[in-house]
């Protein structure tokens, strides 16, 4: 946990090439106060994004955190902290991911269809799910975690494709 306390209002999405895009996450208490209000803000700024999850290194913090959209309802959120995935046997599907943290670019990728997550609930307990609908969720906000964007995994058809995009995002963090 940072020693500095964390401006929960002011915490926004990170766009690539920020450095913290790339940190390897450290595991949390879910059940401090201030993690569950990151993880508050976290939701609303997903949903403002209209995007499906967010991990905390899109918001510069360096935790093993990310949120979801809860399919259950329209505006709420699901919070998985320290999450450790293991592919469920299920053959692979791949799908276009887009990511708040990469605007205007889209990628294939192929992830196993099936997962079963390990983590803990915001009270600290242990619990684990499986799921086909949140997989690729899952796995495209557990890659955050680790440091990893869609942007690593694709073709060299679309490192072409998304090229100018890409030069664009790293001149505008310059600027």
């Amino acid at each position: 946990m940072s020693a500095m306390a964390i401006d929960i209002q002011n915490l926004s999405i990170r766009t690539f090439p920020d450095p913290c895009l790339r940190q390897k996450a450290e595991s949390i208490d879910p059940s401090s106060e201030e993690v569950q209000q990151v993880a508050a803000r976290m939701i609303e700024l997903m949903h403002q994004a209209n995007g499906a999850g967010l991990a905390a290194p899109q918001v510069g913090l360096a935790w093993r955190l990310f949120v979801t959209r809860d399919p259950e309802s329209d505006d709420g959120g699901l919070v998985w902290a320290n999450p450790v995935l293991t592919p469920v046997e299920s053959p692979p599907e791949t799908d276009t991911e887009g990511c708040l943290s990469l605007p205007g670019i889209e990628v294939e990728v192929s992830r196993p269809s099936r997962v079963r997550i390990s983590c803990e609930s915001p009270s600290g307990e242990r619990f684990e799910v499986e799921s086909e609908l949140l997989a690729r969720v899952w796995q495209h906000e557990a890659d955050h975690l680790d440091g990893v964007l869609i942007i690593d995994k694709m073709s060299t058809m679309e490192r072409i494709k998304n090229r100018r995009q890409i030069k664009a995002l790293k001149k505008a963090s310059s600027s």
